[in-house]
């Protein structure tokens, strides 16, 4: 994302053919890095800010929620969850239960979530935190309205649903194609920048030249690791996932239903849903044959187990989570032939990772997904979320990430800042387009390349050059102003 100020007098004399064409390539490519920079600038800043402060989701929420989470006396004996949900259910009465987080230590309470005024498995639900000994309700908190949610919402979707869902994935993907140009831009331009950097414009130009080479690889991994989240790259990538080696659940296991529903689909709470490999897992159907149909998420049958009891019978099948290390979420059955979904998440490792779906009447564990059965894609992918978000190395992890995150901030104010100042007045300042077409041609057929790579940004690429040939360039106000 380095971006470098080309001066007339370092620019080759059209005597010299190959320095001539070396410079028009370098004006299309600063061009490309120019408009793109401007472009999508707000949204990384956006991107980058609510980031750095998401990586502290969990410090700040333990502090925040004390009050609710910790007890002031460990438990020495605990009620059965089936109880203890009873109890939160009576706060809010009629609401279907969502999902169940049993508590990690004698001092912890039990989560209930339940499904708060908007409903469907994108819902966030009312957490209610319980007395495990007493099965006394301790507090209660609307997910949807945490200040950590509120961030999330920002950072994945700017607020917007699926349309800000694609405006950040068009943005992450241009975050790629600046360090690209940038990085071409800066190793090409070395040579030329010998002038002393005194003024307020060669300083930001030195310090966005710095940030851009000392932290471009780590904001590089940021994006590329954030990617599998968005809308259209991710699911991309994740029906990559299916074709390359991951050893999915055979169709037969699913006689009632033609098309199963996915993992996935069961919950989007952050704090309560399957790990990004299990995603596309499809959920089995628990086999009774006196259930019915019909029947509401969250809502146990007749001739179920009691939730205790289904978490009784997985808890032999988790491999590698031992409960100082990991966190057990409950997600109930969803109507008469849904089953129990129990996720082990680790704190750090995502190796030890599971994801268990439990026939809701036998307690039989019809599927265990787990770091065995994911795929190379998957296994890369799991352990990039866990960097990304700054817990799998603990506060060295964090500390990286968040410098990542200042250096994407440094780059988008110093970028914004330099083209401020050098802006001539009544026009955007972007450098003049190359007259060369050999020369352009090529240039667009490398971000070609990347466009394929990244569908959205490769569409947004053939959309900025339609307006250009087809628009900007018949109008001779915009074609003063844009250059």
């Amino acid at each position: 994302m380095t971006s470098v100020e080309t001066r007339p007098e370092t620019i080759p004399p059209p005597s010299a053919p190959t320095a001539s064409s070396a410079s028009q390539r370098y004006r299309a490519v600063w061009r490309w890095h120019f408009y793109a920079g401007l472009f999508v600038a707000p949204v990384l800043l956006v991107l980058a800010i609510t980031g750095s402060i998401y990586l502290f989701k969990e410090p700040f929420e333990e502090w925040r929620y004390q009050d609710v989470r910790t007890l002031a006396s460990p438990v020495t004996t605990a009620l059965p969850l089936s109880e203890q949900i009873a109890a939160a259910q009576r706060t809010l009465p009629g609401s279907p239960v969502m999902s169940v987080i049993p508590p990690t230590s004698p001092d912890r309470t039990t989560r209930v979530i339940l499904q708060g005024a908007d409903s469907g498995p994108w819902a966030q639900g009312i957490s209610v935190y319980v007395d495990p000994g007493t099965a006394a309700v301790v507090g209660q908190i609307d997910d949807g309205a945490t200040f950590m949610r509120v961030v999330r919402t920002i950072h994945g979707e700017l607020m917007s649903g699926t349309i800000g869902d694609r405006v950040v994935e068009i943005a992450a993907c241009w975050a790629l194609i600046l360090v690209a140009t940038g990085t071409y831009l800066w190793w090409s331009g070395r040579r030329t920048r010998k002038r002393a950097t005194r003024s307020a414009r060669g300083r930001l130009r030195r310090l966005h030249i710095l940030a851009g080479v000392g932290g471009g690889a780590v904001v590089v991994f940021l994006v590329v690791s954030g990617l599998p989240w968005s809308g259209v790259w991710g699911d991309g990538l994740q029906r990559i996932q299916d074709r390359t080696g991951s050893t999915y659940p055979n169709a037969d296991d699913y006689p009632h239903t033609s098309t199963p529903p996915l993992s996935g689909d069961l919950s989007a709470n952050p704090d309560a849903k399957v790990p990004w490999a299990a995603e596309r897992l499809p959920v089995p159907a628990s086999q009774d044959g006196h259930a019915g149909h019909g029947g509401t998420h969250g809502v146990l049958q007749p001739g179920a187990l009691p939730v205790e009891a289904a978490l009784a019978t997985a808890r032999p099948a988790i491999r590698a989570c031992p409960p100082v290390e990991c966190d057990l979420k409950v997600l109930l059955p969803d109507g008469p032939r849904g089953v129990y979904t129990i996720v082990a998440e680790p704190r750090r490792d995502p190796s030890a990772a599971q994801t268990l779906h439990v026939d809701q009447y036998s307690g039989r564990v019809l599927v265990s997904y787990g770091w065995a059965e994911y795929g190379v894609l998957a296994k890369a992918v799991e352990q990039g979320v866990a960097l990304h978000e700054g817990r799998r190395y603990g506060t060295a992890n964090l500390i990286v990430m968040l410098g990542a995150c200042l250096t994407l901030i440094t780059l988008v104010v110093t970028g914004a800042w330099m083209w401020w100042k050098r802006r001539p007045r009544g026009r955007a300042g972007a450098p003049a387009r190359a007259t060369d077409r050999r020369t352009a041609y090529g240039v667009i057929a490398i971000m070609a390349l990347l466009g394929l790579l990244f569908p959205l940004a490769g569409a947004t690429m053939v959309a900025v050059l339609l307006l250009d040939r087809l628009v900007l360039r018949r109008i001779p106000a915009a074609t003063r102003v844009l250059g």
